[in-house]
């Protein structure tokens, strides 16, 4: 601080008796190097991340993440018009689709898929605090291998440690939202009028289990997004202690 107090003192010196065309050029070179004075004396100040900070920060940022996610994937086409994470026709019924719409029934395959993702959008809409619950419970030691890591590597973690349970959670939000748009409504004409074809195996793939995975993994995909953009944009850090831990990156 004594450097900073100098400074000023040389520029008042400076004003009463350099020359008027000089003062300029000094106040701004003087302006520039107090500057750096005071940020170097703040960063002395300021206390280094604990490992604790660091693991409020990561669930921060998940707790963030999941929730603008959820958002973001419960509106109307927030699955079905979004190349990322829209959900397809299941590929291990690929034949099916192929048959029925060699018949004729394209309009249904397509029917059929957006009330697909349609479900996955209704069961959006309770997957935030599905996500929190989770967050809470996940359990994490060293929160600096994940600060350091990946732009994804919260989502990654959050992932690998959830999933399973997540899966068990979801299921029968999934299998409300199927019910709710109808969902084997549009199936069903398309599987029956490939079974019934004679000489093919039949067909009937597990909707439920099939869009539960596809849905969290879209979730997941949103929420990797919404991590990076906290490590690297300021804006997206809303509060303290976003700015505190993602800050000094």
């Amino acid at each position: 601080m004594k450097k900073i107090i100098s400074l000023f003192s040389l520029i008042s010196f400076i004003a009463f008796h350099a020359p008027a065309q000089d003062i300029n050029k000094v106040v701004n070179d003087a302006q520039k190097n107090a500057q750096k004075e005071i940020d170097k004396y703040t960063k002395k100040k300021k206390k280094p991340l604990t490992n604790d900070e660091v693991i409020r920060g990561l669930r921060e940022a998940l707790n963030v993440g999941t929730n603008n996610s959820s958002q973001a994937a419960s509106k109307t086409d927030g699955f079905y018009k979004n190349p990322l994470i829209t959900i397809p026709f299941p590929p291990e019924a690929e034949k099916v689709k192929n048959t029925v719409v060699n018949l004729g029934m394209q309009k249904q395959v397509d029917d059929f898929v957006m009330t697909m993702n349609r479900a996955a959008e209704e069961a959006s809409k309770e997957a935030a605090p599905v996500f929190l619950d989770a967050i809470k419970g996940m359990s994490i030691s060293d929160g600096f291998s994940i600060l350091k890591g990946n732009d994804n590597a919260a989502t990654k973690y959050l992932q690998d440690k959830t999933t399973s349970d997540l899966t068990v959670k979801f299921t029968p939000i999934i299998k409300r939202a199927i019910e709710k748009v109808e969902v084997t409504k549009y199936w069903n004409p398309l599987v029956t009028t490939y079974n019934k074809i004679p000489g093919v195996e039949k067909q009937n793939p597990n909707l439920e289990q099939y869009i539960t995975l596809r849905a969290l993994e879209g979730l997941f995909k949103l929420v990797a997004g919404e991590e990076k953009k906290i490590r690297t944009d300021p804006v997206a850090r809303i509060n303290d202690i976003l700015k505190r831990v993602f800050g000094g990156k």
